[in-house]
């Protein structure tokens, strides 16, 4: 399909017939009930930083766990280490969601980027039929003309004492021409047999209750949880040679061999040492 030339400042929701705006009616009415994790959900039409929003709100306990905040354009999405990344109105996923885990450990909260990979990478699985991998630790991949791409990613921030917002953006329906750069991809180009984002948040929101419900009832517990295994089975990462470049202009370049208790990605270096990255860019150098 042709796409439709918005240079003449419409700016209908309806301007693009292939990306319809997400009905808020209806995604609250599926997912904000008795005795489900998520306690309310706005949709608005265009912010600076879902995460930002939301981490002010809890902040101020303006808003309870289960707060989900979904944009439909964002000026100012943020990535690790701060990185500015922006998309077309309606063209992906950008929603914020307030954790407030209290029941688990602090030294396990940082499982919680890596539960909503996996329940990312479940959730569209099931909804758009688009085998997804992730890249330790925020990545989700996918596949286009063979090539491996980036199509989203994940940022969890703290919010005060108890609290953490995890923000996640997904590429749905940008065009080869709408890329930021190259190396990105989406939904649409790895071939997804849909694209109606109100169907994929929603599968993607029960898949994370489902994963964190799981995780809090084994007080965090990665192994009695599944989620080491489940994590493991599906990142690319894994069995790869890789350079992880660290804080502090450090780098080391090892096979990828394990995600380790912490969730920390553990290399193996040509030392013959086993070295756990807590943080840090992890450049994938050749395929598994």
């Amino acid at each position: 399909m042709t796409p439709r030339d918005d240079s003449h400042g419409n700016d209908s929701p309806w301007s693009d017939l292939d990306r319809p705006p997400l009905n808020a009616g209806a995604l609250r009415r599926a997912l904000v009930r008795p005795g489900s994790l998520w306690t309310e959900l706005e949709v608005v039409p265009s912010t600076g930083s879902t995460n930002s929003d939301l981490v002010t709100r809890a902040v101020d306990a303006k808003v309870a766990e289960g707060a989900v905040l979904v944009a439909e354009e964002q000026s100012a999405g943020r990535g690790r280490l701060d990185r500015r990344w922006s998309a077309p109105p309606r063209s992906g996923l950008f929603f914020s969601v307030l954790l407030r885990p209290s029941d688990v450990p602090v030294a396990r909260w940082g499982w919680l980027p890596l539960l909503t990979g996996v329940s990312v990478a479940t959730g569209l699985a099931r909804a758009a039929g688009v085998d997804t991998a992730l890249k330790w630790p925020n990545d989700l991949l996918v596949t286009v003309g063979g090539e491996e791409r980036k199509a989203g990613g994940i940022l969890a921030e703290r919010a005060g004492e108890d609290g953490v917002v995890i923000g996640v953006g997904v590429n749905v329906t940008l065009r080869e021409h709408e890329l930021p750069v190259p190396q990105a991809g989406s939904l649409l180009l790895a071939g997804a047999v849909a694209t109606d984002r109100d169907p994929l948040l929603r599968a993607v929101l029960r898949a994370l209750e489902d994963w964190y419900g799981r995780w809090r009832d084994a007080g965090g517990d990665p192994v009695s949880s599944g989620l080491q295994e489940t994590y493991a089975a599906g990142c690319a990462t894994l069995g790869r040679t890789v350079r992880a470049e660290l804080p502090g202009d450090r780098s080391i370049v090892g096979e990828a061999v394990a995600v380790d208790g912490d969730g920390r990605l553990v290399l193996a270096t040509g030392e013959g040492v086993q070295e756990p990255v807590g943080a840090g860019d992890i450049v994938h150098l050749r395929p598994a």
